[in-house]
C-alpha cells in the first residue's frame, strides 16, 4: 500500500473520523471505492431504507469523504477525490479486510446489481446497433481510428483527460491506460448508463460520469490536459462554439482531439440520424481552432479500403494545443 504524503488539519481529520465512524458508513466506503452508485443501488445492496442511507451518505458528504452529483433525475455517489475526508475514506477503503463475511455479501449484491445495470444497456445498444452498424460500415474500422488516436497523442501519460460527448465509454476505454484521471460527459442519461457499464465490464471503477451539455460542460475550467470530442460535432447547430468551450477546460499547454467527419454528400445521416453538419474541412477546423486560441493543429484522414467516390466517409483527425506553457506536474509525470 502507497503512503501518502499529504498532511490535513486536525479538525478536518475529526471529522472525517466521526464521519466514518459507523459500520454502516464504512459498509458504504467499501462499496464507492469500488465506483460510484445511486441511492436506490446502495439500499439494494445494504438491505436499508432510502431515508436511512441518504442520512448516512449526507453526514458523509458533510465531512468530506463522499462527493455527490445529479444526472437528471438520478444522484450519484463516489468517494471525495480531494481533501482530508477523500483521503480518509481511500485509506480505511485500503484497510478493510475484504474477506469479511458482511463486506463480501456487500460486493455479491454489488456484482448483481452491476450485471442488472449490464442488461438494462445491452438492451438500449441492440435497439439502436443497426444504425450504429450502417454507418460504421462506411468508414475506417473503429480498431484503426483507435490505433490513429493512440499514434497522434503519442505514449506519454495524459494526464486529466475529459471525453465530450461520451456515448458508450469507448474513448475513456481506450485512453485509460495512460490517464491519471478520467472524466465523460453525456447529455444522454441512457447514453450514460451504457457507458457506465462498459467501463465496469473493463474494470475501470474510478471514472467520473456526467450529464450535461457540450456547450455548458459541469466540470472546471483550466483543468484537463487532454478533451477529446469524438464523433460529436457533427450534431451541433454551432459546433465553433463547443470548441470555444472544450478549449476554456484545458489547463495551459493541455491538447483538444477532435474526431470527425471530412465533408461528404451522404444525406440519409441528416435525415434518418440528426447529422446537422455532413462533415469538415480542414480550413474550417483550423479556423475555428485558431478562434478558440488553440495552435499546432495536427491533421490526420482514415480513409475506408475498398470504398471511394460518394459512398464512404473519411475519419479525420485534428490535434491542437493550448498557447500556455504546459503546467509543471505533468511535464514532472512524463519525466
Amino acid at each position: 500500500m502507497t503512503v501518502s504524503s499529504e498532511r490535513f488539519g486536525l479538525a478536518d481529520l475529526l471529522s472525517g473520523l466521526r464521519g466514518a465512524g459507523e459500520d454502516t458508513r464504512l459498509r458504504l466506503i467499501a462499496l464507492l471505492a469500488d465506483g460510484e452508485l445511486t441511492v436506490s443501488d446502495l439500499t439494494d445492496i445494504l438491505g436499508q431504507s432510502q431515508p436511512r442511507v441518504s442520512r448516512h451518505l449526507k453526514l458523509m458528504a458533510e465531512a468530506g469523504l463522499v462527493e455527490r452529483h445529479r444526472e437528471g433525475a438520478w444522484a450519484f455517489f463516489r468517494l471525495a477525490e480531494t481533501g482530508a475526508g477523500g483521503a480518509l475514506a481511500r485509506r480505511l477503503s485500503d484497510w478493510l479486510d475484504e474477506t469479511d463475511p458482511l463486506l463480501a455479501a456487500d460486493r455479491a449484491r454489488l456484482a448483481a446489481v452491476r450485471a442488472q445495470r449490464a442488461a438494462a444497456a445491452q438492451s438500449y445498444f441492440d435497439r439502436h446497433a443497426a444504425d450504429w452498424d450502417r454507418i460504421r460500415s462506411l468508414h475506417v474500422a473503429d480498431e484503426t481510428v483507435e490505433a490513429a488516436i493512440r499514434k497522434v497523442l503519442g505514449p506519454e501519460p495524459l494526464g486529466s483527460v475529459l471525453d465530450l460527448g461520451t456515448g458508450t465509454g469507448r474513448m475513456l476505454a481506450v485512453l485509460s491506460g495512460q490517464a491519471k484521471r478520467l472524466t465523460g460527459v453525456d447529455a444522454n442519461h441512457a447514453m450514460l448508463a451504457v457507458a457506465r457499464a462498459n467501463l465496469e465490464a473493463a474494470g475501470l471503477r474510478r471514472v467520473e460520469l456526467r450529464q450535461g451539455d457540450i456547450h455548458a460542460p459541469p466540470v472546471d475550467r483550466d483543468a484537463f490536459d487532454l478533451v477529446v470530442i469524438h464523433q460529436v460535432l457533427h450534431f451541433l447547430d454551432d459546433p465553433a462554439r463547443a470548441l470555444r468551450e472544450a478549449a476554456a477546460l484545458l489547463a495551459p499547454g493541455g491538447r483538444l482531439l477532435i474526431v470527425d467527419f471530412a465533408p461528404h454528400h451522404l444525406e440519409f445521416l441528416r435525415e434518418a440520424h440528426a447529422h446537422r453538419r455532413l462533415g469538415f474541412a480542414h480550413e474550417q477546423m483550423r479556423a475555428w481552432l485558431a478562434e478558440a486560441g488553440l495552435e499546432g493543429v495536427r491533421e490526420l484522414d482514415l480513409e475506408p479500403p475498398g470504398r471511394s467516390g460518394a459512398e464512404q466517409l473519411i475519419v479525420s483527425l485534428w490535434l491542437a494545443r493550448d498557447r500556455r506553457p504546459a503546467r509543471a506536474a505533468l511535464h514532472k509525470e512524463v519525466a
